[in-house]
């Protein structure tokens, strides 16, 4: 097209590129050369993928126009939460409850993992919330670089029904501490005295 000094060109109207007019177009396509069906097709899910993780498969996108080639798929991935599991980039987090004996005298505990099951050691002493790392046993990374952490957080569970027999032992235990079976609340109630003197 001419407009004055200036040349333009493009894309013809009336066989919208092909070259060609179909004076009487198919009644499925319309002279486009391609009609909506849909299908179905596998796709390899790479270990490490995450909410928001786009997958491309070339060639299984829209078919082109006229016999042209097919665009490509893109596929917006988003991950199920677990029950167990709560994920932080690469690393794992697990609540994991352990008993108030363990806690206090120590043990050995079996943790999931995505690989079956790991062992770590519970310090005696262990207070609530108290993270341990277990290396390389988190998710697989995206690119290559190895595998997370899986962080495991101990939950102290408190005896909630005890006999007779299991209070007065308690009751023994106390006595024996005068007081010093809890350190961390002796620290605080003496700083909360300080506060309102």
């Amino acid at each position: 097209m001419a407009r004055g000094i200036f040349s333009i060109a493009q894309t013809c109207p009336r066989c919208k590129g092909g070259g060609k007019i179909l004076e009487k177009p198919c009644k499925s396509c319309q002279g486009e050369g391609r009609r909506n069906r849909g299908s179905k097709i596998k796709l390899r899910i790479p270990p490490g993928v995450d909410t928001g993780s786009r997958l491309r498969s070339s060639g299984n996108g829209e078919a082109g126009f006229r016999g042209g080639p097919s665009g490509d798929l893109y596929v917006m991935l988003h991950v199920q939460d677990h029950e167990i599991f709560q994920r932080d980039g690469d690393d794992l987090l697990c609540n994991v409850p352990v008993s108030f004996v363990q806690a206090a005298l120590g043990a050995e505990i079996e943790v999931p993992t995505l690989d079956g099951q790991a062992v770590i050691k519970i310090p005696a002493g262990t207070q609530p919330d108290t993270v341990f790392r277990v290396k390389s046993r988190g998710v697989k990374n995206l690119q290559g670089y190895g595998h997370g952490d899986l962080r495991v957080r101990v939950q102290v569970e408190v005896p909630t029904r005890l006999n007779a027999e299991q209070k007065q032992k308690l009751a023994e235990f106390a006595a024996l501490c005068d007081g010093q079976e809890a350190p961390l609340s002796q620290g605080f109630f003496e700083k909360a005295k300080k506060f309102f003197k």
